[in-house]
């Protein structure tokens, strides 16, 4: 097979959109054995699809360049903007991830979701995410591509909230929502300057202008990585994603693993003819990206919740990826992105597999010795932890390792201090995610088996007496499975967890670097996207080793630690905390950078609108201009019943009082007009 018909581009977005109708239009009235049928093959067909594109790539041998165009979406004064896909290598590694990571994660929610209500509706819109997603990817401008951007937005806003019920699951489904959208205001503004002085939004038409064209590069790249913090979860926008985990599990696992937060480092590397023109916004760029990995690296270390200590491991690895595209490691990004994406899906659905293990539970301080009662759940996520913690040969040790080594070769003059950002942010990721593996299915049970059967949330309550304020509470939002004691997951959740493991374990050989007897194919495939950037050929062999043992050397110590603190003895750890309490309480608050929003932005915002808004618009404007209408209307009433008084006399009177008025009228009508 060498050809490809280029008109089933248009069906790996039409597709889940079809399940999505589908399922959104008929569900309620569908029995969940054809919710799920629809649901899964409209979304294994576009990653057979998208297989399919795979195999024509490599019969023809030579770099993959497609697209098809629907005619002209945009056509004013000269400015068109054709509604088109296009696949490059860049989109084909993003269209595996999506299609590929998002079928597993929607296999996985046809177990962890079966008792749910609303069954119908959580799939009908998991396919519109994926529908979205699919179209950001695949766009050939950037017009189309902020139609997915914002349509993923929206898709979050419904899945975050699926729990629409729970006051928790609602604000945060809010907050994801607008602070999406103030990125979502610097992509916009990036948009216009690009209008303005390319005249177009075709990605092609573009990037071969950039070199000839004299546009405010710095100020572009800089609202364009505005619009990634917000997707990709950087600073100041990251603060939406760890309340994001209020949604399903398999949300989350979407969410942060294979979609919408990867949509930030995909646009970068997209317009990295445009960033490449900037050194300032680059260095901005890779100080933000290392800042943001080590601040969510710290808030990771003191989380009781399961989920949230992985949502904040999401932002510091997004930070790693937004840090390569900073020294404009573009591949290494990338290359990140798609490993992040095998053992993040991963540790997110092991993590649902053993709250769903528990009947709901989250807080590891009531977990433990689960490792010989979930065997599958202990192995699979056994690997992603590993992998995450950067174990060598495994996958994230290759892809984390890459950044690094180009942060420090870098020519950029921050390259050596986001290196060592990053080095210590390793360490610290290392010991947060071993902590979680050695509290969740080490030591001995700290949990009630007996009441741990299908009796719903509330049964939980006594073993929660405990929980100080500030712990994010048993599973309000999540489901509640009707099985007694601990026990296994199913095997339709079992089987993506064991998929997932092998990608986390062998995922990193297709970037082996020459410095380990590799070729790093997957920069190699990447070069006819980031043509002319050389990365992993800098520098020397010795540097690469030198690196990534200080990178092991790291892995070991995190664990070596967590292994004293969390499996030795358990009681170091609150010894510890005990000592150091207002640095353990600056890193349970998070900084209290939620509340300094609060202060600074929300609570002024919220007076305004009270006061100007909601006090001079709408009372004094709206609801005045109402009630003066409303007068007026009463009193023309008054004044017609007063005429109409059915008296003959009173009738005789307002007529010569009419003419009267008449007469002087047009006296002095007359009068101004003769003189």
């Amino acid at each position: 097979m060498n050809q490809f018909d280029t008109n089933l581009l248009w069906l790996i977005p039409a597709l889940p959109f079809a399940g999505f109708l589908l399922n959104g239009t008929l569900g309620r009235k569908l029995p969940r054995a054809a919710v799920t049928a629809i649901a899964l093959l409209f979304t294994l067909a576009p990653a057979l699809i998208v297989a399919n594109l795979w195999i024509v790539m490599k019969a023809a041998g030579a770099p993959l360049s497609l697209s098809v165009t629907g005619g002209p979406w945009i056509a004013v004064s000269g400015f068109t903007v054709p509604f088109a896909f296009t696949v490059d290598h860049l989109t084909l590694i993003m269209l595996g991830v999506v299609t590929g990571v998002g079928f597993l994660i929607h296999l996985y929610s046809a177990g962890y979701m079966a008792h749910e209500d609303g069954y119908w509706r959580f799939f009908a819109y998991l396919n519109l995410f994926m529908f979205f997603m699919l179209v950001l990817v695949l766009s050939a401008n950037f017009l189309l591509l902020f139609v997915g951007w914002e349509g993923v937005g929206l898709a979050s806003y419904l899945l975050i909230g699926f729990y629409f019920k729970k006051d928790s699951a609602a604000n945060a489904g809010k907050k994801a929502f607008i602070v999406n959208r103030i990125g979502d205001f610097g992509f916009l503004l990036a948009m216009f300057l690009i209008i303005v002085h390319f005249g177009t939004l075709n990605f092609a038409d573009v990037f071969a202008k950039v070199p000839s064209v004299a546009a405010p590069f710095t100020a572009i790249a800089l609202l364009l990585f505005v619009g990634a913090a917000g997707k990709s979860a950087q600073i100041p926008l990251y603060i939406w994603l760890p309340d994001a985990m209020e949604g399903p599990t398999p949300v989350s696992a979407l969410i942060h693993a294979a979609t919408m937060v990867t949509a930030g480092v995909y646009m970068m590397a997209r317009c990295h003819a445009i960033i490449d023109l900037s050194p300032t916004a680059m260095a901005v760029i890779a100080c933000l990206g290392a800042a943001t990995a080590l601040m969510a690296a710290t808030i990771g270390l003191v989380q009781h919740d399961i989920k949230r200590v992985l949502a904040y491991s999401t932002v510091s690895q997004l930070g790693y990826m937004v840090l390569a595209c900073g020294v404009g490691a573009y591949s290494a990004g990338i290359f990140h992105l798609m490993t992040h994406a095998f053992f993040k899906a991963l540790l997110f659905l092991s993590a649902g597999s053993v709250i769903h293990s528990l009947s709901g539970e989250q807080d590891m301080r009531v977990m433990g010795g689960l490792r010989t009662k979930i065997p599958v759940t202990f192995w699979c996520m056994t690997a992603g932890v590993f992998a995450i913690a950067g174990m060598p040969l495994l996958s994230g040790f290759f892809s984390k390792d890459e950044i690094l080594y180009q942060a420090y070769i870098s020519p950029s003059p921050v390259g050596k201090l986001v290196w060592l950002v990053g080095v210590i942010t390793a360490l610290l990721t290392s010991f947060y995610m071993f902590r979680l593996w050695f509290k969740t299915f080490f030591g001995a049970p700290r949990f009630d088996e007996h009441a741990l059967g299908g009796h719903g949330h509330e049964d939980l309550a006594p073993v929660h007496a405990h929980k100080d304020k500030h712990a994010t509470m048993v599973a309000e939002h999540e489901p509640s499975h009707g099985h007694g004691g601990v026990h296994e997951s199913p095997l339709v959740m079992t089987l993506p967890l064991m998929i997932l493991a092998v990608l986390s374990v062998i995922g990193g050989i297709v970037g082996v670097p020459t410095a380990f007897g590799g070729h790093n194919e997957f920069e190699h495939f990447l070069d006819p996207v980031f043509a002319g950037k050389v990365e992993a050929l800098a520098g020397s062999g010795g540097t690469a080793i030198t690196l990534s043992t200080i990178a092991t050397l790291c892995f070991v110590l995190g664990l070596f630690a967590a292994y004293l603190f969390y499996f030795k003895n358990p009681d170091r750890a609150s010894q510890l905390a005990a000592k150091v309490k207002p640095l353990y309480s600056l890193l349970d608050h998070k900084y209290w950078v939620d509340e300094i929003y609060g202060a600074v932005i929300v609570t002024p915002l919220l007076m305004f609108s009270r006061l100007f808004l909601g006090g001079l618009v709408e009372g004094a404007a709206v609801q005045g201009s109402a009630a003066g209408l409303a007068g007026g209307a009463r009193g023309l009433g008054w004044l017609v019943r007063r005429i109409q008084s059915g008296n003959i006399r009173s009738y005789a009177g307002w007529l010569a009082f009419g003419a009267a008025l008449f007469l002087v009228f047009t006296l002095v009508i007359s009068y101004s007009l003769h003189f």
